[in-house]
């Protein structure tokens, strides 16, 4: 079996980013700890990828922002621009330069990482989600690239530096508000489960309905893999139950904007036959009319909290992987009521 990244690290006692750096001469890692690597590497017999073993010791400063595989979703939704803005700002004041890696599948996402890697051109990654069985990640860890996860960490949550919201906590939230209002009828409309934040807020809408004696209904959570450009078959479906929900909690402001203009079309009105609430604070909720109710989650703080734990382990690898919550709060808005009991 061939002798893996991860091997030298165990030996030599350091993270596989160590020894990532070691085989570039950066800068940021000490005489003493290279030629610890170094002795590792050549009682292991490992041989660096010559292409990614600069030995110019110099530090491009640079750091690689991963997007999501879309063909164009995740270009349209506020919460990675404004994520990116705070990235950007961080990383302008301690003068390292970001770059944006996207693509249409995750292959052409790999390939952009692994030639970035292979070229010496970023010191570390800053991934911008969280999903399960995600090959981008396995990457990054099997190669002992330095990188921080924006989302939740699905495995080795405590040797991975990532950056969250409390997104269960916040689901619950969101359901709490609208059950003080008077709802009982509480819907879900949110982003497939595969990706951790979703799944997340919709676990803790569900733990919300439970604490209150609700019931939790399948047919009352309903997951889209995109945003719906034309009227939603899955939408229209849960507007049109016998019991037809009087709120619904949507994943994202984008989401929430679809189901409004559902409602539209169906002749139905918000918030007098129906409340909503989403998540983001973006733009998208401040423009609708009426206004959403929305959880903001702090997009810009998010990107700044990464960039932040990015850099400190760049140019500290000896740092400890942290876990890092950025807070939420909910806006209040025009797009939810209260109701009475005899409306329910």
């Amino acid at each position: 079996m061939a002798v893996t990244i991860k091997d030298v690290a165990a030996l030599a006692g350091v993270s596989p980013s160590t020894v990532s750096r070691t085989c570039k001469d950066h800068v940021s890692i000490s005489r003493e700890t290279k030629e610890r690597v170094r002795r590792a590497m050549a009682k292991l017999g490992y041989e660096p990828n010559i292409q990614s073993g600069s030995l110019s010791g110099q530090n491009a400063e640079a750091i690689g922002i991963i997007l999501p595989p879309s063909y164009h979703e995740t270009y349209e939704n506020a919460f990675y621009l404004e994520a990116i803005r705070g990235i950007s700002q961080f990383c302008n004041q301690r003068q390292y330069i970001s770059m944006i890696i996207t693509g249409q599948d995750t292959e052409e996402i790999l390939g952009a990482i692994h030639t970035m890697n292979a070229s010496n051109q970023a010191e570390g990654f800053i991934l911008m989600y969280s999903k399960q069985d995600d090959a981008i990640i396995d990457y990054l860890c099997n190669e002992g690239i330095l990188y921080v996860l924006v989302g939740k960490a699905q495995n080795s949550a405590s040797q991975t530096i990532h950056i969250d919201n409390d997104n269960l906590l916040a689901g619950q939230d969101a359901a709490e508000y609208l059950y003080q209002l008077g709802h009982r009828r509480i819907a879900y409309l949110g982003s497939e489960s595969l990706f951790l934040f979703s799944a997340e807020r919709k676990s803790g809408y569900q733990l919300a309905l439970l604490r209150h004696n609700l019931p939790v209904l399948p047919e009352y959570c309903v997951e889209v893999n995109c945003i719906p450009e034309e009227d939603s078959g899955h939408i229209r479906a849960l507007l049109e139950q016998p019991q037809r929900p009087t709120a619904i909690i949507a994943s994202d402001d984008i989401l929430a904007v679809a189901l409004e203009r559902t409602c539209i079309r169906m002749g139905l009105s918000v918030p007098e036959d129906l409340s909503i609430v989403s998540f983001n604070n973006s733009l998208f909720a401040r423009l609708t009319s009426p206004r959403l109710t929305s959880i903001d989650i702090n997009s810009f703080q998010l990107g700044i909290e990464a960039a932040s734990q990015l850099i400190n382990h760049i140019e500290n690898p000896n740092l400890l992987a942290a876990k890092t919550i950025v807070s939420h709060s909910l806006i209040e808005r025009e797009s939810c009521r209260a109701i009475l009991r005899a409306d329910t």
